[in-house]
């Protein structure tokens, strides 16, 4: 007579729940966040282990949610809101923002960028604090003379304002152009840094 097959063993759910949550705790994030307050409003700051991948204005990306899937999304869901982690990024901005910093220190992570915009932003980040470039300086920067809408493009998906100075190129002529962040936060970082097309 074969014997009846075994039946599974029954988990119970709290254990399961127990386990996940065990895991889930040991498990180190790939993206760490935090919410910091600036000058020119709430800014979602995201780090992973290779540096700064993402600085985005909470208002200007329909909030720290829409942000945080986002990033989960593009990079990893191993997700997880750790201001500590961010202190060198929160203290690097308040030293901008005082006037106290001319240029950021820190890491960059360019996983959210095409080789293309990696090498505009790279330009935009040489142009040097209280100056302006124009997007077809930007674009010769980058390797793509005559490139400066697509150039522009680039620009307008930086991942990283402020700390890669997208708000320092302006259009021929000295017109502002656009911002990520809209034309006040530009206009707003240009005074900060007294570049000379505000007078």
């Amino acid at each position: 007579m074969t014997p009846a097959p075994l039946a599974p063993p029954r988990i119970d759910p709290a254990d399961a729940a127990a386990a996940a949550a065990r895991f889930s705790a040991g498990a180190p994030a790939d993206v760490r966040y935090a919410v910091l307050d600036t000058p020119v409003g709430r800014v979602v700051a995201a780090i992973t282990p290779r540096g700064l991948v993402r600085l985005a204005y909470e208002d200007w990306n329909d909030g720290v949610d829409r942000i945080v899937s986002s990033l989960a999304g593009s990079l990893s869901p191993r997700i997880l809101e750790q201001p500590a982690a961010l202190d060198p990024v929160a203290r690097e901005l308040d030293e901008y923002f005082a006037g106290r910093r001319t240029s950021f220190d820190l890491d960059l992570d360019w996983s959210l960028c095409t080789p293309f915009a990696r090498r505009v932003l790279g330009a935009t980040k040489r142009i040097p604090y209280g100056q302006v470039a124009t997007y077809g300086e930007v674009a010769e920067g980058a390797g793509s003379p005559g490139g400066s809408r697509a150039a522009g493009n680039a620009l307008g998906s930086n991942p990283m304002p402020i700390v890669v100075p997208c708000h320092r190129v302006v259009r021929t002529g000295g017109a502002l152009g656009g911002y990520t962040g809209g034309v006040e936060r530009k206009e707003l970082l240009l005074r900060l840094e007294h570049a000379a097309i505000m007078g």
